[in-house]
């Protein structure tokens, strides 16, 4: 039946279509960051537009995963894979072709459309996997803050929690509901007829008993 599928498969392809999709829309973001005012990039150090750009991710994957009514509680950690995964994969391909872009011309200033190349995606590709091996505090006279590694790794964490969580409550939603169709389903079903051990299922035909002033017919009787 249709309302007890649990809808895993559905799922999983939904997911990995969104987040292939956030992947490469972080990436672009990240290779045209700097047409955006500066006073948005220097904010905070362009850590609360990554996070914004990482809770977005969530939304989608988290939509796209719930759009197929799912029941199954295994899309939970695939949504937190795909939604992290999609963050850590844009930010990849976004920063390596980036840096080969500059790598490769070092005389331009940010990456172009044109910029966006194989040889420049390979060029950029060890430098780009290095964000995620330092340290991710620093200590500065203002106290501690994050570095480019803890903002990066901070942003997969968000994007990930927050598409399990969200998956998760509709998962719970989708469950609810079915188990209140199936209890309808259940108290509006006729209940079946009680019959004694040896009772004919039709309860033959009463003969009509015979009446003292009726003349009997001999043909008959």
């Amino acid at each position: 039946m249709s309302h007890k599928r649990s809808g895993l498969l559905s799922g999983l392809l939904t997911g990995l279509l969104a987040a292939l999709v956030c992947a490469a829309g972080l990436g672009a973001a990240i290779l045209f960051q700097q047409r955006l005012p500066s006073a948005v990039m220097s904010f905070g150090r362009g850590v609360p537009i990554s996070l914004a750009l990482s809770l977005l991710i969530a939304v989608v994957v988290a939509l796209a995963i719930s759009a197929v009514r799912p029941r199954s509680r295994a899309l939970l950690p695939l949504a937190a894979l795909y939604a992290g995964g999609a963050v850590a994969a844009g930010q990849i391909t976004g920063k390596a072709i980036m840096d080969g872009a500059a790598l490769r011309t070092p005389g331009r200033s940010g990456a172009e459309l044109a910029d966006v190349t194989l040889d420049n995606l390979n060029a950029g590709l060890g430098g780009a996997l290095s964000l995620y091996q330092g340290t991710l505090m620093q200590t500065e006279a203002a106290g501690r803050t994050l570095t480019p590694t803890g903002a990066a790794w901070l942003c997969i964490a968000v994007a990930a929690l927050a598409a399990l969580a969200l998956v998760a409550l509709r998962v719970a939603l989708v469950r609810r509901a079915q188990r209140a169709d199936e209890a309808a389903q259940e108290e509006t079903a006729p209940e079946p007829e009680y019959r004694a051990p040896f009772e004919p299922a039709q309860q033959p035909t009463p003969k009509p008993s015979a009446d003292l002033f009726t003349p009997r017919d001999p043909a008959r009787d």
